[in-house]
């Protein structure tokens, strides 16, 4: 699975969250609402997720292997690090 299409959406006026990204695989499938955030050890990337009935947050999308997982964190960061940021909103996407 190729990653085909990183969209950054920054964040402005949070000290935590400093984006969102929106990832396009190879050309047909895509995932809003994956967010950059700045730990206590650097930037990392948290998969989109809600809240269930017991008011516990679970992924709703995530890599299932730690090379693909270390393959999209980093490529996120990278392009994070770059400034290739998508202009205007400010907001998760729709």
């Amino acid at each position: 699975m190729k990653i085909t299409e990183l969209k950054i959406r920054k964040v402005d006026g949070d000290e935590k969250l400093k984006a969102y990204v929106t990832v396009t695989f190879d050309d047909c499938f895509v995932v809003h609402n994956i967010k950059i955030i700045e730990g206590k050890t650097g930037l990392f990337v948290a998969m989109p997720s809600r809240r269930n009935s017991e008011g516990v947050y679970v992924d709703v999308a995530h890599p299932i292997n730690p090379e693909f997982r270390n393959e999209l964190q980093s490529r996120i960061i990278d392009d994070y690090n770059s400034g290739k940021f998508e202009k205007g909103s400010n907001s998760p996407a729709e």
